[in-house]
């Protein structure tokens, strides 16, 4: 067992894999439109001229907020998203003129570069007075967080070290401004990113300060006496007074490896446990596994959406109660889900392990696809569950974070697909898609696999190595998969024998042209919540494979709270939706109040049923066609759905 806790897995680079099929599909839309379309947005917020030193400085756009600050001090995380959403488009699309205007963008950062190597458009340009005064509240690092993804991407993209040296640079002052010496600042950021920034930046140059660093940022949260009241007084600032009144916002109300209850803001926590979970894979250390084992239970058992969306709250974009998860008012933010993806791709670092990656695709799919239209145009901050017809997808946003960061997830999703140890290769979700493999041997291995998964639960994979070798091949077997198949070069094998944490681990000599058949039968199945979460009581949400399905006006007419599921959803009649591209519909008996009720507010009887048949579209294409109501729990009879 030691054996495996120490593998190390990390994910493929977005440039080994080429994607097809429905994801292939979403990376068309965002080399078509979302890239050059998240720059345009970022231009006419007045981002570009914020650190343009030839210009002057443009001040303060948007007025500062309650909190003391501005979101206009996150801009350079925009940028940064932005510029790495279109170092991965370029893989797949070459865009010259996209990449001189990144480049362009490149140059100012550099130029806008002090001596020492600080960077941050905002307290150079706006509050230059203000430098490292206020961690917990103004996003300096978790703006460099964002740039050095940037960097790193771009620099894998284009062979172009500019903004990967100017990032390394300011990684190299940090290193100087953060730790336990004279004279060093005991901090960290009161929101994260730059954890799991610095672990992609230590990967690309071989430099392991950089994941010193992180792992410091990582270990000094939380600790007593507590930086973010002593920076608070030494700033002249009543450390009581601040918005949300509570350390828990930021996660750092505990040393994190104490930490026992997912709270405060979502985003921020996700993109917390990205970072441990990055360096509990680097340092194979088993107590932030520990930590984050309990705290990936206390997410997934009591706080999470069916979608995988997670936060309920606006007032703190994030968690709330245990089992506290209303519907038309989930905050449920693309970037919390984002964040999940990220954390659950991260957990899987030290061996596949079906209980992470099942999440992942479920958050993945869901509560994060759902945040980019198909034409890859508008964007959704807040997913809730249900709507009356209201809410709908917007071109831009005060605090636009969620556009790139949906982009630059979906723009690198093969990287999510695979990953690599020294003898081991892990496929955690299917699509159809190539993947090239560099093992310890030596040994390349060209992985592809043919499928129309999700809409169709055939996989079909082709193994081949540049020279017969041996090592294992790690398929998940989802949860949800009841009567899986394998087949290996058309011989069948017993799935039980050779299945380890959820994933069959198929070890043996591999010749080129070897094939692997894996068929996951999509059945559609009813869900029905714990009953403490009393939003969801007496009704069911209908899953097919990983998809979470909803109804809509457009299909089903007004009043969707007057649907009862009758049938057997097993049974449902499967439909392709052209203007959905192709996407599987399901078609359902269930049975609809009759709307003729009348003036009367109340009565004593109950309104009338008749038979119906209900069309249930993937939640994450919902408002794509025309505006309308739209609902995930659906009322069931449970006698005949408990199942």
């Amino acid at each position: 067992m030691s054996d495996k806790q120490n593998r190390q897995f990390r994910p493929l680079p977005v440039p080994n894999v080429e994607l097809h099929g429905l994801f292939g599909a979403r990376q068309d839309a965002i080399c078509n439109s979302t890239a050059a379309t998240l720059l345009d947005r970022c231009v006419e917020a007045g981002m570009i001229k914020a650190i343009d030193v030839d210009q002057p400085s443009p001040g303060i756009v948007i007025p500062l907020q309650t909190w003391s600050g501005s979101t206009q001090m996150f801009w350079d995380s925009d940028l940064g998203k932005s510029i790495e959403t279109i170092a991965y488009s370029l893989y797949r699309r070459p865009n010259p003129e996209l990449e001189a205007r990144a480049d362009a963008i490149i140059d100012m950062y550099e130029k806008l570069q002090q001596e020492d190597g600080y960077l941050n458009a905002w307290f150079q340009r706006v509050q230059p007075g203000r430098r490292w005064t206020n961690l917990r509240d103004h996003h300096e690092l978790y703006c460099a967080g964002h740039l050095i993804e940037a960097a790193v991407a771009y620099y894998q993209a284009t062979g172009k070290r500019k903004l990967l040296d100017v990032m390394s640079r300011f990684a190299d002052y940090m290193i100087t401004v953060f730790g336990h010496g004279e004279g060093q600042l005991r901090g960290y950021c009161g929101h994260e990113e730059v954890e799991l920034a610095l672990v992609k930046l230590a990967r690309v140059t071989g430099e392991k300060k950089y994941l010193d660093l992180a792992k410091y940022f990582i270990d000094e949260r939380g600790q007593e006496p507590h930086f973010f009241t002593e920076e608070a007084l030494r700033d002249g600032r009543d450390p009581a007074k601040f918005v949300q009144k509570t350390y828990e916002y930021n996660q750092a109300h505990q040393p994190v490896r104490e930490q026992k209850k997912v709270v405060g803001h979502a985003v921020r926590a996700m993109y917390l446990y990205s970072g441990m979970a990055d360096i509990a894979t680097e340092y194979n250390d088993d107590s932030l596994t520990s930590a984050l084992e309990t705290l990936w239970d206390d997410l997934t058992t009591k706080q999470m959406y069916v979608t995988g969306g997670i936060g309920p709250a606006a007032s703190n974009e994030g968690f709330t109660d245990y089992y506290d998860l209303p519907n038309e008012s989930a905050y449920a933010e693309t970037c919390a889900s984002v964040g999940l993806v990220f954390w659950a791709n991260r957990m899987l670092g030290r061996g596949p392990n079906r209980r992470y990656a099942d999440i992942m695709e479920q958050a993945l799919y869901n509560g994060a696809m759902a945040g980019l239209s198909l034409d890859g145009k508008t964007f959704f901050y807040e997913n809730p569950l249900e709507s009356v017809g209201k809410h709908h997808r917007w071109t831009w946003h005060n605090c636009p974070c969620c556009p790139p960061n949906i982009a630059r997830l979906l723009a690198s999703v093969g990287s999510y697909m695979y990953a690599a140890a020294d003898n081991e290769i892990a496929v955690h979700l299917y699509g159809e898609s190539k993947a090239r493999v560099p093992l310890a041997s030596g040994a390349t291995v060209e992985l592809s696999q043919e499928t129309n998964y999700p809409w169709d639960g055939a996989i079909h994979f082709e193994v081949n190595p540049d020279r017969s070798t041996r090592f294992a091949l790690s398929l998940r077997i989802p949860e949800w998969a009841e009567g899986a198949t394998l087949a290996i070069n058309g011989a069948s094998v017993d799935l039980s024998s050779i299945t380890v944490d959820g994933y069959a681990r198929i070890e043996r000599d591999w010749q080129s042209g070897d094939k692997v058949d894996l068929n996951i039968p999509l059945i559609p199945r009813t869900l029905f919540a714990n009953p403490k979460v009393r939003q969801d009581a007496g009704r069911a949400a209908l899953m097919r494979g990983p998809l979470v399905y909803c109804v809509e006006t457009t299909d089903n007419g007004r009043d969707l709270n007057g649907i009862t599921l009758a049938g057997n959803p097993a049974a449902a009649q499967t439909a392709e939706i052209a203007t959905l591209e192709g996407a599987v519909a399901l078609d359902i008996p269930v049975n609809r109040d009759d709307a003729d009720w009348g003036s009367d507010l109340y009565r004593t009887a109950p309104p009338k049923s008749r038979a119906a048949t209900a069309r249930f579209v993937p939640y994450h294409l919902w408002d794509n066609r025309e505006p309308g109501e739209m609902l995930v729990w659906v009322r069931a009879d449970q006698m005949q759905h408990g199942a």
